[in-house]
């Protein structure tokens, strides 16, 4: 009862999309249960009270086509739609608000958070970090830390999804849907999936969500897959030396070509 109660007053202090969900659930749970437990021990209480003992007051029982009387004037129909209708409010607005706070991420998520853009494209997802990494079939996160992703797709609908930890994000043409998650266990491994029907290969459109052991696990990871943009300079320059070199041997074979008429001239004069 203390984890209900917290959640019902505290709910902003939810970090992530999983623990929102189960303090929903538990919420719901624990009020169902509670208002179960009351209207089963009210009916079985007025059962017992007016159960039928064999003896009958002729004078107090309506005959055929009257009305019951007494009551207290509904006092108790009142008491209890009233009861029903705070809870029933209360517990709409407090959802909402829940709601509002998995559609929206946390209001500070803090300079650690990371932003990966996500692609489905022919029966497969396509993952680039912030600093132009790129990686197919399986995304790298660090553990406790909010991670923004930007879905799209590059030819049909699709749904990116993780059972897991309650994520799902439209995939569209055209179009680019936000969303946001925090995998809080260290080292470990979650599915992707895709929850759209998207073609004959849409069971096969899976991959695997890789949490690094920490986050300094994860910043050398980025660092190790970074574009390695000195060794496209390094490339750049190879070929430059490669048309210096061609540019060397022509001008010997020019030269060669030069000498040639020389020998010529000379055997003519010995002539």
């Amino acid at each position: 009862m203390n984890t209900i109660f917290n959640a019902a007053t505290t709910p902003m202090e939810v970090q992530t999309r999983v623990d929102v969900f189960e303090e929903i659930f538990l919420v719901f749970l624990g009020l169902g249960t509670l208002v179960g437990v009351v209207v089963i021990a009210y009916t079985l209480y007025n059962a017992y009270k007016y159960r039928d003992d064999g003896s009958r007051d002729d004078e107090n029982t309506p005959t055929l086509g009257e009305l019951p009387t007494g009551g207290k004037g509904g006092k108790k129909l009142f008491l209890s739609f009233g009861l029903s209708a705070i809870i029933v409010i209360s517990l709409v607005i407090w959802t909402y608000g829940m709601l509002l706070y998995v559609e929206d991420g946390p209001d500070n998520p803090g300079e650690d958070a990371i932003e990966i853009e996500v692609v489905g494209n022919g029966f497969a997802w396509f993952f680039e970090y912030e600093n132009g990494a790129e990686t197919t079939g399986t995304m790298h996160v660090p553990p406790d830390t909010p991670v923004w992703i930007e879905v799209t797709s590059g030819d049909v609908w699709h749904s990116f999804g993780i059972s897991d930890l309650r994520v799902k994000a439209d995939a569209i043409p055209g179009e680019h849907d936000q969303t946001w998650f925090v995998a809080e266990e260290a080292g470990e491994s979650h599915e992707i999936e895709c929850f759209e029907l998207c073609g004959d290969q849409h069971t096969s459109m899976v991959g695997t969500l890789e949490v690094a052991e920490s986050e300094e696990a994860f910043e050398e990871w980025l660092e190790d897959n970074a574009p390695d943009e000195n060794g496209d300079e390094a490339d750049d320059d190879e070929e430059t030396g490669d048309e210096a070199d061609d540019d060397e041997e022509t001008g010997d074979e020019t030269e060669d070509d030069e000498e040639e008429p020389d020998d010529e001239t000379e055997s003519g004069g010995d002539d």
